[in-house]
Order: structure tokens, then C-alpha cells, then sequence
């Protein structure tokens, strides 16, 4: 599991192709969407400020054991 809390991200590149590109492999390479983006031109380079999804919410019972996930008909069930 990620346990990454930080989700700021930095990026440039010569074109906006470029950057384009840098945040597509970024977000395959790991899976999480972008919140908000800021670009910007910066001494003659897109640069971008991005804020990501932080790690995803794991609903577990009190004792942090069991976890929470959609079953098969589409309702909330405990691994148990």
C-alpha cells in the first residue's frame, strides 16, 4: 500500500508538448489523478504545480484489522 501523504508535484519541460507529456507518464507510472494543475511560464519553460489525490481512504474497524471493501453485489462487506 502507499502510505505517500504528500501530494505535491512539480514539473517543466521546453513546450507545453512536453509537459503534456511529463504529467501523462507520471500519472501512469503511479496511478493517481491530479486535484488542480497551475502552469505557468517561467523563464522561458512550462512549469507546472500539481496537487494530487493523496493516498486513498481505508475504511478498517477499530482495531484497524479488518478492512472495508464493495463485494460483488455492489455492497460494503468486512474481510474478516
Amino acid at each position: 500500500m502507499d502510505e505517500n501523504k504528500r501530494n505535491l508535484q512539480y514539473f517543466e519541460a521546453q513546450s507545453m508538448e512536453g509537459l503534456f507529456d511529463a504529467l501523462q507518464t507520471w500519472q501512469l507510472e503511479h496511478e493517481k489523478r491530479f486535484l488542480s494543475l497551475d502552469i505557468q511560464n517561467d523563464q522561458g519553460k512550462f512549469c507546472c504545480i500539481a496537487l494530487t489525490n493523496p493516498s486513498e481512504v481505508v475504511i478498517t474497524d477499530s482495531s484497524g484489522h479488518f478492512h472495508a471493501r464493495v463485494g460483488p453485489t455492489g455492497k460494503l462487506a468486512v474481510d474478516k
